[in-house]
């Protein structure tokens, strides 16, 4: 599995809070954090948009760091990724990602 895809299937590639990291883009860190406040009904300030990915080392946002119950749950039992457990399809966390992103899950069921 590809470094850069998260436990829960979704690509850190894509990210803009990884993109902003890596490019040092203020701009786009200012844009993400009014975005993503706003649809998480939180304050979320530009100095929290710091990412590298969520299974690689290096930075994290606040909330992929500690928070994100996926990210917990995977490190906890030790697995690649949501791919290589068997309550993947029963498990109310990950229903959240895979049911609102297709190429999350397809992540995850490949080899």
């Amino acid at each position: 599995m590809r470094e850069l895809i998260a436990y829960c299937g979704l690509d850190c590639e894509k990210c803009e809070a990884r993109t902003a990291t890596l490019n040092n883009d203020d701009g786009l860190r200012k844009s993400i954090a009014e975005k993503w406040s706003e649809l998480n009904g939180v304050t979320i300030t530009p100095d929290m948009i710091n990412c590298e990915g969520c299974r690689v080392n290096g930075a994290k946002t606040p909330y992929c760091d500690s928070l994100c119950p996926i990210r917990q749950c995977a490190m906890k039992r030790g697995a690649d990724t949501c791919g290589s457990c068997p309550e993947m399809e029963n498990c109310d966390d990950l229903a959240m990602i895979i049911n609102n992103n297709p190429e999350a899950r397809k992540n995850l069921l490949k080899k």
